[in-house]
């Protein structure tokens, strides 16, 4: 009960539920799952769409009723979504790191290409958790659990959609599965520090909604549709993504339903 009463508790624990979710997805490759190409970029589509609506209707538009006046969308909302993208953007350029299809970006770096691709997944990862721990700082559960529960669903596809490739390039089923787990557990890093942040500074709360929000909005953007897309099922992965924000934006109106009863 004391937990429930603690925002900085909860972020912290739902974002480390979330990040776990990495290892969830992951499970179905250890036990020997096979995956076509077209279902992980169906999955990963289906990510994709959890994230944008997770993004608009958990974190935008609370940030919307916050500021009240086309002003403070315009300044305060407006400024935190910019920087949220900026932060990818500049993470991107600095720290060494390597996709599955664009291959490497940032500086060089001498680190074997394994550990190249997990700081991608995890330099993407960091806003994820960020927004989780944004979102409890409101101190509305139904706003903090709407985001936990979406970024641990568009987790599951995304651990297998690491683990997969990893065990089609001669990595074993448990290192590959490890890695994806490890990727997620960056998350909870980001909760903390998103919680605590809006929670002392409580005047930071509508920026750092619309912060994480365009956070996650590059991410899809510039690297989750392009890469669902890079295998010749883009069809496919866009209605995985219709799916997705189908899904997620259910399930934002059933915990408004639960929590309005």
């Amino acid at each position: 009960m004391q937990m429930l009463s603690n925002p900085i508790m909860m972020g912290a624990v739902a974002s480390l539920l979330a990040g776990v979710s990495t290892g969830i997805g992951a499970i179905p490759v250890v036990l020997g799952g096979k995956f076509s190409r077209k279902s992980l970029d169906i999955m990963l589509g289906f990510a994709a769409g959890v994230m944008l609506a997770a993004s608009a209707f958990s974190l935008l538009v609370p940030a919307y009723e916050m500021v009240g006046d086309w002003v403070g969308v315009l300044s305060i909302v407006g400024l935190g979504f910019a920087l949220g993208g900026i932060f990818v953007h500049e993470a991107d350029k600095h720290i060494p790191h390597e996709h599955f299809e664009k291959g490497p970006e940032g500086p060089s770096s001498s680190l074997a290409r394994v550990w190249l691709l997990v700081l991608a997944i995890t330099i993407h990862n960091f806003p994820e958790g960020l927004a989780v721990g944004v979102a409890f700082g409101t101190e509305n559960t139904l706003t903090g659990l709407s985001v936990a529960v979406a970024i641990g669903l568009q987790n599951i596809p995304e651990g297998l959609a690491v683990a997969a490739p990893l065990v089609r390039e001669g990595y074993s089923k448990r290192y590959a599965a490890g890695l994806a787990l490890l990727t997620g557990l960056v998350e909870p890093v980001g909760g903390l520090l998103g919680v605590s942040i809006v929670t002392v500074a409580t005047f930071l709360l509508p920026y750092g909604l619309a912060f994480a929000a365009g956070a996650m909005i590059f991410v899809v953007g510039d690297e989750m549709v392009p890469e669902s897309h890079a295998g010749g099922h883009a069809r496919e992965a866009t209605w995985g993504i219709m799916l997705g924000f189908l899904v997620m934006m259910t399930l934002d109106n059933i915990f408004s339903f639960i929590f309005a009863a």
